[in-house]
């Protein structure tokens, strides 16, 4: 694949997985035998967990979730993508009740794409200090 056509990859994962949570989509982009080498501790580490994260932990806690992607830098099979995930926080996220306030998760992470599908990633995130302000309601 080329440069251009691993980009558009990971440029449909962000929108049509995360920002619009399209399960044939996951599917379509995501190899069987995928790795999130950012997964938790202790916690599953295959397709399932990128899906979870998504589905059942930002989605239902964030309405309005968009996905910005402001770089995208791509050498042999590899992705890298620094972007902000937005929404309003009107469930509960990680154990943090409802705020109503605005959120922006920054990212930037790495994926290997193979035969057009994420087949390994690599993240770090805010996550971590938009809960803690969340919890000081500060966000």
């Amino acid at each position: 694949m080329s440069i251009d056509q691993i980009k558009e990859v990971v440029r449909r994962f962000n929108i049509e997985v995360i920002q619009e949570g399209n399960l044939n989509s996951f599917q379509e982009l995501m190899a069987s035998d995928f790795i999130n080498h950012s997964a938790p501790p202790n916690q599953p580490n295959g397709p399932e967990s990128m899906w979870n994260t998504f589905q059942n932990v930002l989605r239902p806690a964030l309405s309005n979730l968009t996905v910005t992607i402001l770089d995208q830098v791509a050498e042999g099979d590899k992705v890298t993508t620094r972007k902000t995930i937005t929404g309003v926080h009107t469930g509960v996220l990680l154990g943090v009740a409802a705020t109503g306030r605005p959120v922006t998760i920054e990212v930037i992470d790495i994926v290997r794409v193979r035969d057009g599908r994420y087949s390994e990633h690599w993240g770090i995130n805010t996550l971590p200090t938009v809960l803690a302000q969340l919890k000081q309601g500060s966000a």
